[in-house]
């Protein structure tokens, strides 16, 4: 199944010596760069026999392959670096000469860039979007954004997925290979099986000091705390840890890219902000499994159901924007008053504030958030995601899409 990732890898591999591929594990990094045209050796440094290939003298193995070169799951090996950036050095000029993939590391981000600034890209991969899962090009709205052309082309968008499409990914999540084995009973064991795994193999061998037993009452904690603005005070009560090892416990769920924190948007508020940020599991498949939905009337019935469909538009705008190479932030944002807006970008773009809602009927006190927010900033103009069938205009300067445009 093709990755809408593989054309910003091409473009970058024609651009940098290396490009480094963080991301979730399982989420179809080895998948990518097993499909890359031209011979490619590939290293994976799970294998005991590969990673010693390498770590009995990393500077001997890159001036015996000095290109061309796949280095999976390269936080297993921190030595790598410094030698990867002296073999980068030596022929500066060259590019497209490595690959090297990571996961479950949060200090992998911080050990690449500060051995291999300048020298390397990198794209942060999740697992399928919307259009992937159904094998379909990338949704017109994404370079509209990027082109600051939404506001003037909206009337073009049109429905690529059918609604029970859209509903049938919101349940399952977006890891590869339930998609790929597609029957409920795999699915249901793989997320268990995967579960287990991030914890006994990720989790406890990065950081054997953990306490197995909090940090898995913590895991179980977050589909709780889904969608919700985080109060680190109240998540150490419940799990009997200090506010530092709580804080701890998200900063390693983020750096192992199962959750996204979205800090506050508190920049020129004219109001009283609440600066906490707020946070969700990112796959809405590992959501429902902890949550225990197994099917969609379970889902729409449950408390959770409003954060989780939240969550699933919030991650397809964010994946679909990455894979296209965007650089931004997301944040949220909520004044004391009660005015919300689920996801508010900054980037390139400009600022571009979103609201998410499950509805099909928008009222309009519920554009209330989104008015104030697009007067108050100054935006161009703001978005409201919808189950309506078509693109609605509200205002001169708010769009409603519907989720199948995504």
């Amino acid at each position: 199944m093709k990755r809408h990732y593989a054309a910003l890898l091409d473009e970058y591999l024609k651009l940098f010596p290396c490009v480094a591929i963080i991301g979730v594990r399982q989420c179809g990094k080895t998948s990518l760069i097993h499909q890359l045209p031209g011979e490619w050796t590939h290293y994976d440094l799970e294998k005991i026999q590969d990673r010693d290939i390498i770590q009995t003298n990393p500077d001997l193995f890159f001036r015996l392959n000095p290109e061309k070169v796949t280095m999976d799951e390269s936080q297993l090996l921190p030595d790598l670096y410094p030698a990867l950036r002296v073999a980068i050095d030596n022929q500066r000029d060259k590019c497209g000469r490595f690959i090297i993939t990571g996961s479950s590391s949060p200090e992998l981000t911080r050990s690449i860039s500060e051995s291999l600034a300048g020298r390397v890209a990198i794209i942060e991969m999740e697992p399928f979007n919307l259009a992937e899962a159904y094998e379909k090009p990338v949704s017109s709205i994404y370079p509209l954004i990027m082109q600051q052309a939404l506001a003037s082309h909206s009337r073009e968008l049109t429905p690529i997925h059918t609604l029970d499409e859209v509903m049938r990914h919101w349940l399952n999540g977006g890891y590869p290979e339930p998609w790929i084995k597609n029957t409920v009973r795999f699915k249901k064991l793989w997320m268990q099986n995967y579960i287990q795994t991030y914890l006994d193999r990720d989790i406890l061998r990065s950081f054997p000091r953990l306490s197995g037993d909090k940090y898995r009452l913590f895991t179980q904690l977050l589909s709780q705390l889904s969608g919700q603005i985080i109060n680190y005070s109240n998540v150490s009560r419940l799990l009997g840890v200090s506010q530092p090892t709580a804080r701890d416990y998200f900063n390693i769920a983020q750096g192992t890219f199962i959750w996204r924190h979205l800090p506050a948007y508190e920049k020129n508020a004219t109001k009283r902000i609440i600066k906490h940020p707020k946070g969700y599991l990112r796959d809405t498949g590992m959501l429902h499994h902890l949550l225990h939905l197994h099917d969609l009337n379970m889902l729409l019935t449950h408390p959770q159901m409003g954060h989780s469909w939240e969550t699933m538009i919030s991650e397809n705008i964010i994946r679909g924007l990455t894979s296209l190479g965007a650089e931004f932030e997301y944040f949220h944002y909520r004044t004391g008053a009660g005015a919300e807006i689920d996801l508010v970008l900054e980037g390139e773009f400009g600022l571009l504030p979103i609201e998410i809602k499950y509805a099909q009927r928008i009222t309009n006190k519920s554009l209330r958030s989104l008015r104030e927010f697009i007067q108050n900033y100054s935006c161009q103009y703001g978005l409201i995601i919808h189950n309506h069938e078509t693109v609605q205009r509200y205002d001169e300067n708010i769009i409603g899409i519907p989720a199948t445009c995504l």
